[in-house]
């Protein structure tokens, strides 16, 4: 019987969520349809722990009242439940720590914040630091690389022709890093490559949105199905070229780059 529950979105399972599951029974995750840094079906394979997911659209107008009912009802040997410092619940947020103390008859378990470098750990401040390219710092909080999955497509096959394959991924329900280039690497069934990762728009010459990479000294063809890619550091902007053949010569000079910081 479950008896202790962990409420939170737990996007990412960053550092201080950890600290947060290890102290339940099973986790309570609110999940939403915006871009996350780990859609809720990947969350299950970083967390041994059950976990139960409540879409926000089918509990957003609930009062904090009818929130702690719910739970009660779903978990009827509940005895504890354990927040973040800064959990808030119900419509329009309502609900705080002391609301759910109020209402909830049981034990209040409150983590207080942890921090890096005197930053409080939190999947807002993870998000912000991947829109802005500092992949390095989110790797810091996330205890680990920044990873997204999507599945391989046909591009506009330029790559191989004038400068080097490149395999095209679709991604679909992450949160992607600045456009620009980015040293990373890839998992192809169950080996990681090392890789040179550009995400962005085409500029140079269809316009198209696309998230390609190279894997560094390794020719792979007939790649299918689905990969992973992690983040390790962000190289340079996305840019313009005037000609194919400076591009060219950037690809390489970025592919050397990621080699010395692999």
């Amino acid at each position: 019987m479950i008896r202790s529950i962990a409420i939170g979105a737990f996007d990412g399972i960053h550092a201080a969520h950890s600290i947060l599951a290890d102290k339940a029974d099973a986790l309570v995750v609110i999940e939403r349809n915006s871009a996350v840094l780990t859609p809720g079906h990947k969350r299950a394979g970083d967390i041994t722990k059950p976990i139960f997911f409540y879409h926000l659209d089918k509990i957003k107008d609930m009062t904090p009242k009818e929130f702690v009912d719910l739970l009660k009802e779903n978990f009827k040997g509940l005895e504890e439940i354990v927040v973040g410092y800064d959990f808030g619940f119900g419509k329009n947020k309502s609900g705080n720590i002391n609301t759910l103390k109020e209402f909830f008859n049981g034990k209040v378990t409150v983590m207080e914040a942890i921090k890096y470098e005197d930053t409080a750990i939190h999947s807002r401040i993870i998000k912000n630091y991947i829109r802005e390219g500092k992949i390095q710092e989110a790797n810091q909080m996330l205890s680990r690389s920044y990873q997204i999955s999507g599945s391989v497509i046909t591009g506009q096959g330029l790559g191989s022709k004038r400068f080097v394959p490149t395999l095209n991924i679709d991604v679909v329900g992450y949160l992607l890093p600045k456009e620009g280039i980015y040293a990373t690497q890839i998992k192809i069934g169950d080996i990681w490559h090392k890789s040179v990762s550009f995400v962005g728009h085409r500029v140079s010459t269809d316009g198209k949105f696309a998230v390609e990479t190279h894997i560094i000294d390794k020719d792979i063809h007939g790649v299918k199905g689905m990969v992973d890619i992690c983040f390790e550091q962000f190289i340079r902007e996305n840019k313009k070229f005037d000609d194919l053949d400076a591009l060219k010569a950037q690809i390489d000079e970025d592919i050397e780059k990621v080699k010395e910081l692999i």
